[in-house]
């Protein structure tokens, strides 16, 4: 398709992301908003708490999206906006203030690559409330793709396992990690998809970085342990990996574009520390945190010109995940109840 402008091109941009706490007293409530309805044991978020405390209650996210933005800034000519689903700047005060500074239309990026129901349906769920609260004055607000295989995606992971892998012995075994879900999720909007465009991403970032054989596995479950989820733990795989002589490992977590509490406590920390106790040399990929900025540029660029997709080819390649913001579902259709 031929690029063209577009009559109906945004006059800004939302970045749209999860949050987290900035400080010891907001842990608590940040983990009940995010488990609300879960049934979720207080002890459970008590010792989720503590995770965060390591770093004096501080998760990492909020900073890097400002970052994001800050660089952003340096490829857009729009405003930029920033909210967040489960914490402050939540994403209904960021619609009111569009709204209040007469923006009529957004394209919002979330900070999620993936499609299921995490990943992309949760998020158009986040941007039809946001504009219900804010009523008639709402802009409109379109989504922008999933992008686990744009080709900048690809080569800022590929390019940190090239790194991260020279700080390890030659041998090291590559893994990929992404956050698991629970298998019941395939009736919300996916889990089988988004597991297999996890797979396809690491494909492309292994082949990439010169990998011909790796792992594919996940990390950070919650819950009770009867409830299946995305299997094997990334712990689990590292101890089977110690057992068979593995002395070195690059973890490369695919399924976090940024360091998330996920990334610097449960691998940089826990992780690290397993394999240190069975004597296995460990490096951990870098995220791209505010370099994003790039993938979110083209991504607009994509929006405001009407051109295809830009996506790594390959013949077994996922599809990417349609949705309505009218009605919040996803296609395939999902169970959003």
């Amino acid at each position: 398709m031929a690029a063209h402008a577009k009559s109906n091109s945004p006059d800004a941009v939302l970045l749209l992301s999860f949050g987290g706490p900035e400080g010891p007293d907001q842990v608590m409530p940040f983990l009940e908003n995010v488990t609300r309805g879960r049934g979720i044991p207080r002890e459970r978020l008590a010792s989720v708490a503590e995770h965060y405390m390591h770093f004096g209650g501080v998760s990492p996210i909020n900073g890097i999206n400002r970052a994001l933005v800050d660089q952003l800034r340096g490829f857009i000519d729009l405003p930029i906006y920033f909210g967040n689903r489960n914490w402050e700047p939540y994403i209904e005060d960021a619609v009111a203030a569009m709204a209040a500074d007469g923006i009529r239309s957004a394209a919002v990026f979330a900070t999620s690559a993936w499609g299921g129901y995490s990943g992309c349906t949760q998020y158009v769920e986040d941007i039809a409330r946001a504009r219900r609260a804010v009523g008639d004055t709402a802009p409109q607000l379109v989504k922008l793709r999933q992008y686990y295989d744009h080709p900048l995606f690809v080569q800022m992971f590929s390019e940190a396992i090239i790194t991260a892998a020279q700080t390890v012995p030659d041998n090291a075994r590559l893994i990929f990690t992404a956050h698991s879900i629970p298998l019941s999720n395939a009736s919300r909007c996916g889990a089988d998809l988004y597991a297999r465009q996890v797979a396809y991403a690491a494909k492309l970032v292994a082949t990439a970085a010169g990998y011909d054989d790796y792992d594919q596995v996940w990390q950070s479950r919650s819950g009770p342990p009867q409830v299946p989820w995305l299997e094997p733990d990334v712990g689990d795989h590292l101890a089977a990996l110690a057992e068979t002589g593995t002395d070195a490992v690059v973890v490369c977590p695919i399924g976090f574009v940024a360091d998330h509490i996920e990334v610097v406590w449960d691998l940089d920390h826990e992780l690290r520390l397993q394999a240190e106790q069975s004597d296995i040399a460990f490096a951990r990929a870098a995220t791209p945190n505010a370099d994003l900025a790039r993938v979110v540029a083209d991504l607009l660029d994509e929006l405001r010109t009407d051109r295809d997709p830009v996506r790594v080819p390959g013949p077994d390649a996922p599809p990417l995940q349609g949705f309505s913001l009218d009605g919040a579902v996803c296609t395939p259709r999902c169970d959003t109840s």
